[in-house]
């Protein structure tokens, strides 16, 4: 098994913070107004070369060009929406919407793609373009 690079270990608290953060703040499908500004307020945090809002309403894309030249592109997705259900587990970080949760890991897919575009976007050790895609409504309005 190949060890997780120190930068990438580093981030693990950051990563569990944007997820509680997430998961206390679930919005339903084309309602992710928060979730996608805290999207990009990172992204341009971070110096991607493009952050595009608005796309299918509430989605995000950033983009983030390789420091080694042109080249390939790949997208890297995730689903920021979250369920109309009441979340019971008591948990620190449980849901403050009454009614809607993250019952299906969106926080995490979230918070993993944040740290993704973290990682690159300081590193940019790579030739091509990452396309980051932050979609909404994925939980059965259509979104994907």
């Amino acid at each position: 098994m190949t060890p997780i690079p120190n930068s990438i270990a580093a981030m693990a608290p950051d990563l569990a913070e944007w997820r509680q953060d997430l998961h206390q703040n679930p919005e339903l499908g084309y309602e992710e107004t928060r979730t996608a500004g805290v999207i990009a307020e990172k992204l341009r945090a971070w110096g991607l070369d493009a952050v595009e809002t608005g796309l299918g309403k509430t989605g995000v894309v950033g983009v983030l060009h390789g420091k080694t030249g042109p080249g390939r592109a790949i997208l890297l997705r995730s689903d920021i929406d979250a369920l109309p259900i009441t979340e019971e587990t008591g948990a620190p970080h449980a849901s403050q919407n009454a009614g809607i949760m993250h019952a299906c890991g969106h926080d995490g897919h979230t918070a993993m793609l944040l740290g993704a575009a973290k990682h690159l976007s300081e590193n940019r050790n790579f030739e091509g373009t990452v396309y980051f895609c932050f979609q909404p409504a994925e939980e059965g309005g259509a979104g994907a």
